[in-house]
């Protein structure tokens, strides 16, 4: 998860709403650059003095972490956290051209905390700080103007900087920014599911889901008839005897079909689109968020598959009825739809709640 850190310092009448908004959705640190604005915080969070432009205060406050410009306030991290043995400190770098960037750097790779603040809109710079720090021990916490950007930070280079400092515009920003902050999505106990009736069902229409990602050869999306069971959908990564791989893709299902997006929400085929956020998942069970380019929906023959999980649970899954449609087995293995067999082995995923709208509930919810 990252981290977000919600800038206070210039929020004006707005700020206490802000405030409250920042505290119910937990975001992780406060920025000020007064000690006073801590007093009434609660201790749940973080409180990170930044005096920004102003002269370092004799008393740190209730402040956890303390950022500095040494350039600014000329004293280092280092120095100070020789005198203030009980609060972290940080460095702020202003990244504006290849002295700062280095700067920057250098920071990456020494200090606790990095407070970096890109002034060009290329995220080039960050890419190459990112990598600088690959092996260091610090946070790298850069400054974001808005969600938008923020979401971009957190995906650069596939590791992201470890937080984002922002200033809301107004009420609601905090919120859409600790859902950025969380996007990413927990890893999967995926389970093994015998297969126990197969069937030719007639013609229905199928999504195939192209992503904007390359899909690894033992990567693919969960599919499933029923919230509460899908199984592995391997994507095109694989040869075919007709037709060029085409790793972005994965052949999904019929268009009724749960998938996993976002935030443990569950999706129909039907309803994804270009921009569109799901879930792949790897035989170990490791996931990531990839982003929908297109859906194709077109009627083709079907076939049903059923399997049983070890606990007796029934999973479901409707697909084209074709041979190069494929789904994924123990260790990776490839698995022909058209070939499926009772007794053989695939891998699913069994969520535990329904659903209602996407959003996992606690209710009664009978699906057959």
């Amino acid at each position: 998860m990252k981290l977000s850190w919600l800038d206070i310092r210039s929020l004006g009448d707005a700020r206490d709403a802000i405030v409250q908004e920042a505290l119910h959705h937990r975001v992780d640190a406060v920025v000020a650059d007064d000690p006073a604005l801590f007093a009434d915080l609660p201790p749940t969070v973080t409180k990170v003095l930044f005096p920004q432009g102003k002269p370092l205060p004799e008393d740190f406050g209730d402040a956890a972490i303390v950022v500095v410009d040494p350039r600014t306030h000329g004293v280092t991290p280092a120095e100070l956290a020789t005198r203030h043995p009980g609060v972290e400190f940080g460095r702020f770098v202003e990244i504006i051209d290849a002295p700062t960037l280095e700067d920057a750097c250098e920071s990456a790779r020494t200090e606790k905390w990095s407070l970096l603040l890109f002034r060009d809109p290329t995220k080039i710079p960050l890419e190459i700080v990112i990598a600088a720090a690959a092996r260091a021990e610090g946070s790298l916490i850069t400054v974001a103007g808005d969600v938008e950007e923020a979401e971009i930070i957190f995906g650069v280079l596939e590791h992201g900087a470890d937080g984002v400092m922002m200033a809301p515009a107004a009420v609601g920003d905090t919120a859409a920014l600790k859902r950025a902050a969380e996007a990413e999505v927990p890893n999967l106990d995926l389970v093994e599911l015998r297969v126990v009736e197969t069937a030719h069902v007639g013609m229905g229409e199928r999504a195939c889901v192209d992503t904007c990602t390359y899909f690894r050869e033992d990567e693919g999306i969960l599919v499933g008839s029923h919230s509460k069971g899908m199984i592995l959908c391997v994507s095109e990564t694989h040869p075919l005897p007709y037709m060029p791989t085409r790793p972005f893709r994965v052949n999904a299902g019929a268009v009724h079909s749960y998938t996993l997006g976002t935030g443990e929400r569950t999706n129909y085929l039907s309803e994804l689109k270009t921009g569109s956020k799901v879930t792949a998942v790897d035989v170990k069970g490791n996931t990531r968020l990839v982003t929908v380019g297109r859906v194709k929906i077109e009627s083709r023959p079907l076939i049903s598959i059923d399997a049983e999980a070890p606990d007796g649970r029934r999973v479901n899954l409707i697909l084209q009825d074709d041979w190069h449609v494929r789904v994924l087995g123990p260790g990776g293995v490839v698995l022909n739809s058209t070939e499926l067999k009772p007794g053989d082995t695939v891998l699913g995923y069994l969520p535990r709640a329904d659903r209602h709208v996407g959003y996992p509930i606690d209710e009664f919810c009978l699906e057959k």
